[in-house]
This record gives structure tokens, sequence and C-alpha cells, in this order.
């Protein structure tokens, strides 16, 4: 596979045209960022344990019926994956209360949400991802009612799956983000999964093991990651 023309950069990851029609390269950067790009660093190795969690799940969830956009890896950070085009949401599956919805509802964090909540944010940093519901997404023609229902079964299907996972390695799942594209009329999981895009607990100490160490300085970040990615993957 031959890496051709930048096609897009978004905070950490670069995303090339390949010499293949419907394939597509994806970098996985150092740079990591929180709020909205107003924190931002590089930090030695993060895009690898990005990229090889995230290829991980996505082999996972293959198996269990879930299509994804990953076909395979390169190297240690770069991912070849099916081209789609995009839908501009952000889907969030939340088990527990934490980070924003706290902030902005009157949960407490750490209350169980059974059964989960799917919140659906606005893909724009311009607009600061605003919370959507069915009727604007709709009405914004983002996809449409039967594309939607199929988006959310597929997140709770994906978060079943992934919960399962890591309660296996003592490792609460506590929200996690996806996005879904299309290729013709098929729908697929895209993007990432990784503890970038996830908030990860400790079952038994609550110790935070995802991007929240960054955010909030918790510690050391890529030690972080590096532990979790070995539970998970090893």
């Amino acid at each position: 596979m031959k890496q051709r023309d930048l096609l897009y950069e978004g905070k950490a990851k670069s995303v090339y045209r390949t010499e293949k029609k419907g394939r597509l390269i994806v970098r996985f950067r150092h740079d990591i960022t929180a709020f909205d790009g107003g924190k931002k660093d590089v930090l030695q190795d993060k895009g690898s344990y990005n990229a090889r969690v995230s290829a991980f799940f996505f082999k996972y969830l293959e198996k269990h019926g879930v299509k994804t956009h990953f076909v395979s890896m390169l190297d240690d950070r770069t991912m070849v994956v099916r081209e789609l085009t995009m839908i501009p949401l952000e889907v969030i599956v939340r088990n527990v209360a934490a980070g924003s919805i706290v902030r902005n509802y009157p949960f407490k964090e750490g209350t169980k949400l059974d059964p989960p909540v799917i919140v659906i944010d606005y893909k724009d940093d311009s607009r600061h991802d605003p919370m959507l519901n069915d009727d604007i997404i709709t009405a914004l023609k983002l996809c449409t009612q039967g594309e939607l229902k199929k988006v959310k079964a597929v997140a709770l299907k994906v978060n079943d799956l992934l919960a399962g996972l890591l309660a296996e390695q003592d490792i609460t799942l506590v929200d996690f983000k996806m996005e879904f594209g299309r290729q013709g009329k098929t729908i697929y999981l895209g993007d990432e999964i990784s503890m970038d895009s996830m908030r990860l607990w400790d079952k038994k100490t609550g110790e935070s093991l995802d991007k929240d160490v960054y955010r909030f300085d918790k510690g050391d970040v890529m030690a972080t990651y590096n532990r979790v990615a070995k539970r998970i993957i090893e």
C-alpha cells in the first residue's frame, strides 16, 4: 500500500489517499490535545499506543459482527482503512456519570447509568460540538431516521462488547465516543477507539486510565497509556 496525497489532518491523526480505490491510510501522530485544542503537546509513542489499541478493538468488534473501517496495520501507528463518507456526529455512550454530563446536569459523579445513556454531538469545533437531538439531526439531513436508529443500535452493541471485554481486565468503561461513516449504503464504525476517546477507570482503585490523566494533570500520561495498552492487548 502506497501513501499518496494528504487528505485530512485532524488533531492527532493524518489521513492519506492511496493508490487503491476505496482505501486510505491513517497515521496516528504523537500529538495530544484537550479542551478543544486549548491544551496540546507531543508525547513520545502516544500515536503507537492509540493505533495498536484501536486495531485490537476493531478486530474484536469485527469478530462479533460489527462492521468497522479497519483493514490492516502497516506499522505500529499506521492503519489502512476503508474510505468512508463520514457522518459529522460524535456518538457517546455513557455507562457512568462523569465529565460533561456531571457539569451540565444534576448527576453525581460515579452514578451508574442503567440503561446506558446515548449522547450525540454535532462534530464541529467552531461550535464546540453542541449536543443534538433526533429532530435536529434529521432536519440538518445528517442522516436519515433509519440510519440514526442503526447507529444507535450499533453503538449499544459496541458498548456491551467493549464493557464486557474491559471488565475482564478490571477496567470500567465509563463512557466513550464513536464516529460513523458510509461506504455506499453501508454504515461502518470509523475513526478510532482508544484511550483518547474513552473514559476508563480502574475497578479497584478508581484511577483514571485515559486522556483525563493529561487533561487534569493526574500523572504520567504515557506510563498510563503503556499500562492500559498492555492490560487490554496482552
